[in-house]
């Protein structure tokens, strides 16, 4: 008889988002009229960039002609995408050749796949708050957890475990708290690493967002990385391809792990198994990012959701709130006032100010007494959401 994985089971009876969703549809279904909005969920909104529609087009149309037409690629992805992400990667200091790159559909199937090339028996340690899909990517996998408290004390970055894991997953500039891991936090990390003979899962999807250069933006910045770690990258939040779905995982050849398994071949391996290649047409748009006024364009939508993220960090300290992160991420994780929940908290903000935001704790037990709210909107709605808030809410 079939049976579904028990595993699904031990997964929170709601996803995050979904609550989010409903409850904000109940709050609009009853309140008729009234304007909700938006700084919750990390969803770009800002339209893709001319050079990038200029290569999506230009794929559309060599599809449309039996004499450039392509089908199947490279599981592993164009190799004129894979060169560009080395000189990309060169930039920041980091030297990689394109067999350690790996294009994929977003960071976040890759996040989710890559325990899957693991021993089920790890132990893997992962921060909290956190990212949900490491998480519940490692409970249905059958792994053992452990947390590592990321609150006010530590700045919102975790140390190393005291205990040996096998794997440890990092997000830098983080998710959901907006706070950035400098070289000395990195480097604790990666020493612990190698020493334990772990594998740190970095995901770097937001690191266009860092403006500060004494941050990494890579944890290849970090000396000895190659031996130790995997980092995830996504074209997602740096240039609008929430939709379009695009992003990349380098495994250096490096990274050997113990009883001499080749991790860059075993995810090679799963990949060419599991996964035919991304899109045709989402490569060539990655390709245009990567172009010089790709960059120059795209880099321009960032800094776009940067001041909102100024406006919004100014607004909420203006009423006596206490905010980190809005400096070099788009997130910002404020501190609920005395006595209220997350929850409580989202309630009090969209039914007084109509403004949606994300419940802290629905990133772990340590987000408990803070909300996330997000960058990602459009400059007039952000600026109504900061002046709702700062004219009817009561604190």
């Amino acid at each position: 008889m079939a049976k579904i994985n028990p595993n699904y089971k031990k997964l929170p009876q709601t996803y995050l988002f979904s609550e989010i969703a409903r409850k904000t549809k109940a709050f609009s279904e009853a309140n008729s009229g009234v304007e909700i909005l938006r700084l919750g969920i990390g969803n770009t909104t800002l339209e893709l960039v001319p050079e990038v529609i200029k290569g999506l087009k230009r794929a559309v149309e060599k599809l449309a002609n039996v004499r450039t037409y392509s089908g199947y690629g490279d599981e592993q992805g164009d190799i004129r995408l894979r060169s560009e992400l080395v000189n990309w990667y060169k930039k920041s200091g980091v030297a990689l050749n394109e067999q350690e790159i790996f294009i994929s559909d977003g960071a976040k199937p890759d996040a989710a796949n890559i325990s899957s090339i693991f021993d089920q028996k790890s132990i893997v340690a992962i921060a909290d708050p956190v990212y949900p899909v490491y998480l519940d990517a490692n409970i249905i996998g059958g792994k053992k957890i452990i947390f590592l408290e990321a609150d006010e004390k530590n700045n919102f970055i975790p140390k190393p475990p005291k205990q040996k894991v096998d794997l440890i997953f990092l997000c830098s500039p983080n998710n959901p708290t907006g706070a950035v891991a400098n070289k000395k936090d990195l480097l604790q990390f990666v020493n612990y690493a190698i020493k334990q003979k772990s594998v740190i899962i970095f995901d770097a999807a937001y690191s266009e967002y860092i403006t500060d250069n004494s941050l990494p933006k890579s944890i290849y910045q970090i000396p000895g990385a190659k031996k130790c770690a995997v980092e995830l990258q996504s074209f997602s939040k740096s240039a609008g391809f929430t939709g379009v779905r695009l992003g990349w995982t380098v495994v250096p050849k490096q990274l050997v792990v113990e009883g001499k398994g080749d991790v860059n071949r075993t995810w090679n391996r799963r990949q060419t198994t599991m996964f035919n290649g991304a899109s045709n047409i989402a490569q060539e748009g990655g390709f245009a990012i990567l172009s010089s006024k790709g960059r120059k364009q795209t880099l321009k939508q960032v800094r776009y959701y940067m001041e909102n993220a100024k406006l919004i960090k100014k607004g909420l300290e203006s009423i006596g709130l206490k905010v980190t992160g809005g400096e070099n991420a788009p997130y910002l994780w404020v501190k609920c006032p005395k006595g209220l929940t997350s929850w409580q908290f989202f309630d009090k903000l969209l039914t007084q100010a109509h403004v949606v935001s994300t419940p802290g704790v629905g990133f772990g037990k340590m987000g408990e007494g803070y909300l996330r709210f997000s960058s990602f909107g459009h400059r007039e709605n952000v600026m109504k959401a900061v002046e709702s808030i700062k004219k009817y809410l009561k604190l």
